[in-house]
């Protein structure tokens, strides 16, 4: 299993993912509590390595997973926001008259966070297929 972390300032987006893609979990967690998510979510998988995007705060975010006693590996985060929102309309197609707008052109109505981290975790295991890390 591979989890995927989305640091930020005040929330964080946390994936875990098996080694097909599969998500197994995906949240949104305020960033005060990613220590606590980390550690639960180590004890209910058995974590391989996280995958940490290299953004904001994720020097913080770097130290808990240490602390957890997790392997991680940071992973440039350039264009992760524009694809979650995609991913996001892809997962929850517009409704009524929203679906005559362009999704280019509309925000989603919640953080895409834990996309985020479900696509670090997906560039991470392709750049590895690849024989890449």
């Amino acid at each position: 299993m591979f989890m995927g972390i989305d640091p930020g300032r005040d929330k964080c987006g946390v994936a875990i993912l098996n080694a097909a893609g599969e998500i197994k979990f995906q949240r949104v967690v305020p960033t005060e509590e990613l220590d606590f998510v980390i550690k639960n979510l180590a004890s209910e998988f058995e974590i391989e390595k996280v995958i940490l995007g290299d953004g904001t705060t994720h020097k913080a975010a770097a130290d808990k997973i240490s602390v957890a006693g997790l392997k991680f590996q940071l992973l440039n985060e350039k264009h992760t926001t524009e694809e979650a929102r995609r991913e996001y309309w892809k997962k929850n197609p517009p409704r009524g008259w929203r679906k005559f707008l362009p999704t280019s052109m509309q925000v989603p109505p919640e953080p895409v966070d834990a996309i985020v981290a479900e696509i670090l975790v997906k560039r991470f295991l392709q750049d590895f297929e690849r024989g890449g890390r």
